[in-house]
């Protein structure tokens, strides 16, 4: 029987206890419902040292453009204490109208909402005139390093190409059809650790203490604005994250501190231009004296964390309209297009094909009791339908 029915796709799915990094059976009911409607179904284990290997899924129908892939991951959060829970997190109950499980919104309800779509799309059409894929991860809750930027690296060196991507991470805030993601902002973080010289809290001519450098210095990278935002970004955003000093008595000047910071930017930046920004603001506040008084410049060090994310912004007409119509045409709402929210892997598709993003409500991802409306999942499973009609019509004609 072709996987037409998104509700039992998503039970069939949720019933894997795919926590990330774990497979589980995840991918394996995922081929189990793409191999019959004929999609050729290839596993990829990805490796590197010091992570935990992470098996991957691709699939594709079809051997000539144009090529539309979708994209997005059966690896969950753990559901922390199942206790908690008012239906078994991996049981994938229906409630009151309500499919509870870990992954309902996040994303394996997404993953079940297109089979579905494709499943129906060929029941009515027959194969596509062009290509579909999936581009499936197991890594995409976890470091990211074995998931979606091996695989496309993995499938781009076999001759894939792309046309468009549609990600189905959980876009709408309150109701399907409130947001498209078209872009996401960048994501950099780093650590500034500042040396002093330890000693007795009551004798501080003694000793120097770092967390008065430290605040000076974390005090100018939260003060002025970055910027303004711009006309599809908000302003970017610098936090403190963490403060530390590993200083358990309250009568001893600690020798070091130490500070987090993650920074989400808009287009105005770069990852190297916004660290030049950053340098500037830290070296300007070492000279600064006003929590140091009597004392040289504050000497720090800063560790920027591997692999920043980058701000990137999908403008490609026929990829948002196909799905902007369809949402429409299937909720009777025009979506907002949105570049908010953190990362996802479209940061890794983007530099393959143009991405949108595009699911089931978000409320609930991550929490205990994570549940999706049956009601939603056929909603999605028509704007799905009707996005492939589109963008193949708009593909072919292009």
């Amino acid at each position: 029987m072709l996987a037409t029915n998104p509700v039992e796709n998503l039970q069939s799915l949720i019933r894997c206890r795919s926590v990330t990094p774990a497979e589980a059976g995840a991918l394996s009911a995922l081929e189990s419902m793409l191999a019959p409607l004929g999609f050729r179904v290839e596993r990829m284990m990805a490796t590197a040292e010091g992570t935990p290997d992470v098996e991957n899924l691709y699939a594709r129908i079809g051997n000539a453009g144009p090529h539309l892939m979708f994209a997005g991951h059966t690896d969950v959060v753990p559901p922390g204490d199942e206790a908690d829970w008012s239906h078994p997190p991996f049981a994938a109950d229906i409630v009151d109208a309500m499919l509870f499980g870990r992954g309902a919104v996040d994303m394996k309800g997404g993953i079940a909402c297109f089979v579905a779509a494709v499943a129906r799309h060929i029941e009515k059409h027959g194969p596509p005139k062009g290509s579909l894929s999936f581009l499936i991860t197991g890594d995409e809750e976890g470091p990211a390093i074995n998931g979606t930027e091996k695989l496309l690296r993995w499938a781009a060196e076999r001759g894939e190409t792309w046309d468009a991507c549609l990600v189905g991470e959980p876009t709408n805030p309150d109701e399907l059809g409130d947001m498209i993601k078209i872009g996401r902002r960048g994501s950099l973080s780093g650590r500034i650790t500042v040396q002093g010289v330890q000693g007795h809290a009551a004798y501080p001519h003694l000793a120097d203490n770092p967390i008065r450098g430290l605040l000076q210095l974390t005090h100018a990278l939260m003060d002025a604005p970055f910027d303004h935002g711009t006309d599809n970004f908000p302003p970017s955003n610098l936090e403190v994250t963490s403060f530390d000093t590993g200083n358990p008595a309250v009568n001893v000047i600690p020798a070091k501190a130490t500070a987090a910071f993650n920074i989400r930017f808009n287009d105005t930046w770069t990852v190297e231009t916004l660290q030049q920004e950053i340098l500037r603001r830290l070296d300007s506040a070492a000279t600064n004296g006003a929590l140091r008084p009597n004392r040289d410049r504050v000497r720090y060090a800063i560790e920027w964390n591997e692999r920043p994310s980058h701000v990137f912004l999908t403008r490609n007409d026929p990829l948002i309209e196909s799905l902007t119509v369809a949402v429409e045409r299937v909720t009777g709402r025009r979506p907002t297009l949105s570049t908010t929210g953190g990362t996802s892997d479209a940061r890794f598709i983007k530099d393959y094909c143009p991405v949108v993003e595009f699911g089931l409500v978000g409320q609930t991802m991550h929490m205990v009791d994570e549940r999706v409306a049956v009601a939603d999942l056929e909603t999605l499973t028509d704007i799905y339908d009707s996005f492939i009609d589109n963008w193949f019509d708009h593909a072919r004609t292009a």
